[in-house]
This record gives structure tokens, sequence and C-alpha cells, in this order.
């Protein structure tokens, strides 16, 4: 079955960045795909980026871009998310998601000082 374990997650300082990453297995990777999608407290999901399965395309929503850098490396099965100038409203757990239905558990990120 699909499985998503997203990692890489944790605590930074204002301005800090980050990599999260999400190994996925029970599936085609390669050809999929794939998004990041967050939920900061309190808020609903709101959706940061998607790439193509050979890691040609990728979008972002308008507010992220500059900001976040979505990749792939199919050799491992793993889309990552590059954070950069991370800001306290950056503080959400962000999902790696395949097609809007297969989630993974989540990775927290929290930007505080």
């Amino acid at each position: 079955q699909v499985q998503l374990v997203e990692s890489g997650g944790g605590r930074v300082q204002p301005g800090g960045s980050l990599r999260l990453s999400c190994a996925a297995s029970g599936f085609t990777f390669s050809t999929t795909w794939m998004n990041w999608v967050r939920q900061g407290p309190g808020k609903g999901l709101e959706w940061v980026s998607r790439i193509d399965g050979g890691g040609t395309s990728t979008y972002y929503a308008d507010s992220m871009k500059g900001q976040f850098t979505i990749s792939r490396d199919n050799a491992k099965n793993t889309l990552y998310l590059q954070i950069r100038s991370l800001k306290p409203e950056d503080t959400a757990v962000y999902y790696c998601v395949k097609g809007f239905v297969d989630w993974g558990q989540g990775t927290q990120v929290t930007v505080s000082s």
C-alpha cells in the first residue's frame, strides 16, 4: 500500500532553513505528481507546492515563491521541500501528499526565537 513518511521538521529560529523529506513507497514514485501541503495551528490546509514525476515541472503557491523549493530524487523514492528564511507564520505541520488522496503523517515545523 501507499506509504509516505515525512521527516526533517523541528524547531528553528526565524531566518533559519530546513529541508523536509518524504520517503515514498507502494507506488511508482517516478511517474507520480507529488505535493506538499501545510496546516498551521488553528488554520486550514494550505497547498504549498507540487512537482511532476520527472522533477522538471514545479509549481508554488504565490505567497511561497522564492522561499520554498520542491525537488525529488527518484532513485531514492524521496520528495524534498527546502524552506529558507523561515518566519513564525511558517509554523505548521507539513504533509507529503499523493493525489490529494494519500497523505503522510506530517512533520512539525516550529519557527520561534
